[in-house]
């Protein structure tokens, strides 16, 4: 892949999981290969590309050892490059796995050629995913506390910038308590960081500068999941709604969580609803499929 902004993009992992819709398997799988690491670790965006191949591969067949294989192969064809899944177009062919190049395929033992993989859809995902539950400021705060913001937000989606990023948004909501976006942003860094208390504190520091701002509980709800708290997830999300009743990713998280509660009807409520939002996303085709065995379970 080449071009610079795509090398810009982290995700972690739960975003990386919710965004390929890996199974719980399928994460298995790629931790043996070494695709997916320790919890806490951010992603970039070619390491994405990556673990999207290699699911594609476990899916048309492969095998975890014939995968680890062609990764070997595959390093030794590029051996300066820090994600050769993401370089590299290969598919399954019986026992094999081959690299294939303008409509021709050989063995990645003997192979030359490399083709760059289009990853033009999982690049627009990925940007879609990290917006998520972000909040822009809607009333100017001090100029002070907006120059400490502008600031933050230009360094929080590198992980190496992680803790000045901490620090702008700090700065930012000590020189003005009532900056709810502050708040909440400085809340999904700590929630990104693993730094849980944190977190909570601040998505609740967004909701008492402003009781409207409906991502600081749906933030809340995405925190509480991550410590397997579903009823509290619940109740979470559906403040959110009550906010803001068209929130099309509160509907989607909630139909999440009431799936895992065994709830299937009330989630197919918020699936349907979702859809009736979200046409066209990537998002959407995962909510249709979820709505489908939600449909199936309740019958």
């Amino acid at each position: 892949m080449t071009g610079a902004a795509s090398s810009e993009w982290f995700l972690s992992e739960r975003e990386v999981v919710s965004l390929l819709g890996l199974t719980p398997k399928q994460v298995a799988q790629l931790r043996r290969l070494g695709l997916l690491n320790a919890e806490g670790q951010a992603y970039r965006f070619r390491e994405v590309v990556g673990v999207r191949v290699a699911r594609e591969l476990l899916a048309g067949g492969a095998t975890v050892r014939q995968i680890r294989r062609a990764l070997e192969d595959v390093r030794r064809l590029l051996p300066d490059s820090d994600s050769p899944l993401a370089e590299l177009r290969l598919k399954v062919d019986g026992r094999r796995i081959l690299v294939e190049s303008d409509g021709v395929s050989f063995d990645p033992r003997t192979g030359q050629t490399v083709l760059t993989l289009d990853v033009g859809d999982l690049e627009r995902q990925a940007r879609a995913t990290l917006a998520r539950g972000m909040v822009r400021p809607l009333v100017r705060p001090s100029q002070r506390s907006e120059i400490w913001f502008s600031r933050a937000a230009e360094l929080d989606q590198d992980p190496a910038q992680w803790e000045a990023a901490v620090f702008a948004y700090e700065q930012a909501v000590a020189i003005d308590p009532t900056f709810a976006a502050g708040w909440n942003n400085l809340g999904l860094l700590q929630h990104r960081m693993g730094h849980y208390d944190k977190a909570g504190e601040c998505y609740r520091g967004a909701l008492t500068a402003d009781a409207a701002c409906y991502q600081a509980p749906y933030n809340l709800g995405s925190l509480t999941e991550d410590l397997g708290d579903l009823p509290g997830a619940i109740g979470w999300y559906r403040r959110a709604l009550e906010l803001a009743p068209d929130y099309a990713d509160a509907h989607f998280n909630l139909a999440g969580v009431l799936a895992k509660s065994g709830r299937p009807r009330e989630a197919a409520i918020h699936w349907r609803r979702y859809l009736e939002l979200d046409l066209g996303s990537p998002w959407a085709q995962l909510a249709r499929v979820h709505l489908g065995e939600a449909e199936e379970t309740d019958e």
